[in-house]
């Protein structure tokens, strides 16, 4: 299956028909994130058969520049935001690696980690300001088809927004791994110490796939 003809077919849906409509309005109307031509970047980078991490996020970061459509990823050049430091920092913890320079994660979606938020896009300086238009159903329909997905897939699921989805996971050939978001207001609460990296690669190898190699190149650059 190609993610590009999936989406074009349920663009057609009446729920995804009114969803353009309010998004076509909101970017005339001022700065929406990401820009338009990323808005299905992890589509892009994650073909559907090499989907093998799916590492859910919320709304995409809502300052100018950030989002480029990987969730808690941001454009090379751009520093790094708080809650992907905190990912940083678990991963040093957790698989003693190195800390890159950059906040670009798309060395990890080209290795099969699907960068999917809950919610595509953002008005500029409004967290959750795209919330409940239409783009849970699209994501609830992709969770759906990620279900029929040939190998088992490794969920990474952090904070409430993201577990809500645990209920449309065929549990029966999927792995679910949670835990709090890595926001700095609940890192705290078990994010930090929950070796969720390495969980994640241990139950890729226990199904007979190749690990993710989670250390970034310590610089990265747009062309890339």
């Amino acid at each position: 299956m190609e993610w590009s003809e999936w989406i074009e077919e349920e663009k057609k849906k009446p729920y995804f028909q009114a969803l353009i409509q309010f998004i076509d309005e909101e970017y005339r109307k001022g700065p929406v994130y990401p820009p338009k031509d990323a808005i299905f970047n992890a589509f892009h980078y994650t073909p559907y058969n090499q989907v093998k991490v799916v590492l859910l996020g919320q709304d995409p970061y809502h300052g100018p520049n950030q989002a480029h459509g990987l969730s808690f990823s941001v454009q090379p050049g751009i520093p790094i935001p708080p809650s992907l430091q905190n990912i940083y920092k678990e991963q040093v913890a957790d698989l003693g690696i190195s800390i890159p320079q950059h906040g670009c994660l798309i060395p990890w979606a080209k290795q099969g980690v699907f960068l999917l938020n809950t919610v595509l896009t953002v008005r500029a300086g409004e967290a959750g300001s795209h919330q409940h238009k239409g783009w849970e159903t699209f994501t609830n329909h992709v969770i759906e088809v990620l279900n029929q997905h040939d190998t088992p897939i490794v969920y990474l699921l952090f904070g409430k927004q993201a577990m809500a989805k645990e209920e449309l996971i065929d549990t029966n050939k999927h792995i679910i791994i949670t835990a709090p978001h890595p926001s700095p207001l609940s890192a705290y609460r078990g994010f930090f110490g929950s070796h969720v990296f390495s969980r994640a690669n241990e139950a890729l190898a226990d199904t007979g796939q190749t690990p993710i190699q989670w250390e970034l190149p310590m610089i990265i650059s747009n062309k890339d």
